[in-house]
């Protein structure tokens, strides 16, 4: 039978936890948050930052785990926007992020849960690069959470990375923590103002978010009614990569990338249906 002693330690392990972060208004992010289709809490995280708190928890059914579901979600996100999603998860064991960013292959890294670095070091600097972080005094201190340090378990060093992203603009609000569970999450940021987004009523309404989100952006001449030669080509690249990404999303039952391969075969089947409506001259 287990001991008294051992039934504390589980209680106290750390609950799974999860934040996305979108650099971009929270109107925008509003918009391209119902293709995910998950209820989720949208709040204001600094100048030009916005931070979505998952209301579902699926990683907590035994189908996948946090740091999976995220990563999905990340890049539906970052393929249906013109702007880059930062993913942060937690469980008991292990910590990191993973950053998602167009067509971009997705970047991460994970510590254990007692703060042993367990990602590589490069990714530290693609990370950098593509959020446009100082490459001498931001790279420099990412470095540092990429080192052995005794003192710090990994929600030091989710902290730290934290501190990083405040000088790129990145303002939580008081409460969203990394390492508190998804109730507190839930309960800090209905402190603060924010939006639900509510699931989209069919994927009519999500595509129309999805355009919404994407035009007039600096990736509205891509669309198809933007008239551009590159629209088709990106249509017919979007339907090849959406139908593996979804068929691969189904053998491993992830919401997140079934979520990721549908926005991707919606907006190619979208961009191919206009092309053979309006041909062009």
């Amino acid at each position: 039978m287990p001991t008294e002693e051992s039934s504390a330690a589980r209680q106290v392990r750390p609950a799974p936890g999860a934040l996305l972060l979108c650099h971009a208004e929270a109107e925008s992010v509003a918009l391209a948050a119902q293709l995910l289709r998950e209820h989720m809490l949208l709040a204001s995280a600094g100048e030009e930052w916005s931070v979505l708190v998952p209301e579902g928890t699926p990683w907590l059914q035994g189908a996948e785990p946090v740091d999976r579901v995220l990563t999905g979600w990340a890049t539906a996100l970052a393929v249906g926007a013109p702007w880059p999603v930062l993913a942060l998860w937690w469980d008991a064991d292990r910590a990191g992020y993973t950053l998602a960013s167009g067509f971009r292959r997705p970047v991460g890294y994970v510590w254990l849960a007692n703060g042993t670095p367990a990602g590589e070091d490069e990714a530290m600097h693609t990370f950098a690069g593509r959020l446009g972080l100082d490459p001498v005094l931001d790279v420099q201190s990412l470095d540092e959470l990429t080192e052995p340090d005794p003192a710090a378990d990994a929600r030091a060093r989710m902290r730290g990375l934290l501190a990083v992203l405040t000088r790129a603009g990145v303002s939580l609000p008081d409460g969203l923590a990394p390492g508190e569970s998804a109730d507190r999450l839930h309960e800090a940021v209905r402190r603060h103002p924010h939006v639900r987004i509510e699931r989209a009523g069919g994927w009519r309404n999500a595509l129309r978010a999805e355009l919404d989100a994407v035009e007039g952006s600096r990736l509205g001449h891509w669309l198809p009614w933007g008239g551009g030669p590159q629209s088709h080509r990106l249509a017919l690249a979007q339907v090849a990569a959406g139908l593996p990404v979804t068929v691969w999303g189904l053998r491993r039952r992830s919401t997140g990338w079934i979520a990721a391969g549908v926005v991707l075969l919606a907006q190619g089947a979208l961009g191919l249906a206009y092309a053979l409506a309006h041909p062009r001259d």
